[in-house]
């Protein structure tokens, strides 16, 4: 059945990816990036099934005014693909004011703030599925990272929460988490902060265990998001690319591990 998706972040990446691979299956696509000029081809090639908008996801009114007119133009929204966002790099040390603000604006209340928009409209519906893109780096951390992956932590919390809020209307919430992929994430469209010196061995040593990541093709992932979408009961959480589950897994047991390692410290802490 044709579904009606709005994607955020839809200019290149895993959202122009996705917005494609929805529009060949049938589906229909309001689709929104900064620039929508960038969206240009799709509407070529797709003709009136894409709707190209113009969004800032930081601007909260503006989240609202998109959703309001995908429910006009389509009378639907089946699915939200919140995928707008960037990867800061720079140690915690590093990070200024500005830097860490721009991070969570983009990232957790650019989020926030497109999920709170399409709300109305599958409460009223009584269905839909929001997917939130998160990351790897939403369960585990590495360095060089921080700030990002403080955004990618809330947002996790935050649709976890929000998953057993919105169950009773119909309305699913699924967080993905892709591990490294050849997009331009970490190149074009990252920011760095101005590096310290004193921090030079830990980045280079970071960074040759990135080059070491075995990066998938971010275009073999929309197959995956259909399937997703076609889903009666989606999981909460979806892993995407081979090499999330081999950073992921051992992250979790050792953290698993350490809890229970210290369990009569915690036991002791709970009444004399």
């Amino acid at each position: 059945m044709s579904k009606v998706f709005l994607i955020t972040g839809a200019s290149r990446g895993f959202g122009r990816h996705w917005a494609e691979s929805a529009l060949r299956a049938g589906h229909r696509v309001l689709a929104t990036a900064r620039q929508p000029e960038s969206l240009a081809a799709l509407v070529e090639a797709f003709g009136d099934a894409v709707l190209p908008v113009a969004l800032d996801v930081t601007d909260r009114a503006a989240c609202f005014a998109v959703a309001e007119q995908a429910a006009s133009h389509f009378g639907r929204i089946d699915v939200l693909i919140s995928n707008a966002g960037y990867g800061h790099f720079g140690f915690v040390e590093e990070i200024t004011e500005a830097e860490a603000r721009s991070q969570i604006e983009t990232n957790l209340f650019g989020s926030l703030w497109i999920v709170q928009a399409v709300l109305p409209t599958m409460r009223a519906q009584q269905s839909g599925h929001i997917i939130q893109v998160s990351s790897i780096g939403g369960v585990i951390a590495f360095p060089n990272l921080g700030i990002y992956h403080a955004s990618k932590w809330a947002v996790e919390g935050l649709c976890e929460s929000l998953s057993q809020e919105v169950a009773d209307f119909g309305i699913h919430v699924t967080l993905l988490e892709p591990g490294p992929f050849t997009t331009d994430w970490s190149q074009a469209s990252a920011v760095r902060s101005a590096p310290l010196v004193d921090y030079d061995a830990v980045r280079a040593g970071f960074k040759a265990r990135t080059q070491q990541f075995d990066r998938g093709n971010p275009a073999a992932t929309g197959d995956a998001i259909l399937q997703l979408v076609a889903m009666d009961e989606p999981p909460l959480r979806l892993m995407l690319g081979r090499m999330a589950w081999q950073v992921i897994e051992p992250a979790v047991a050792a953290r698993l591990d350490t809890w229970k390692a210290f369990l009569d410290v915690a036991n002791d802490a709970h009444e004399r």
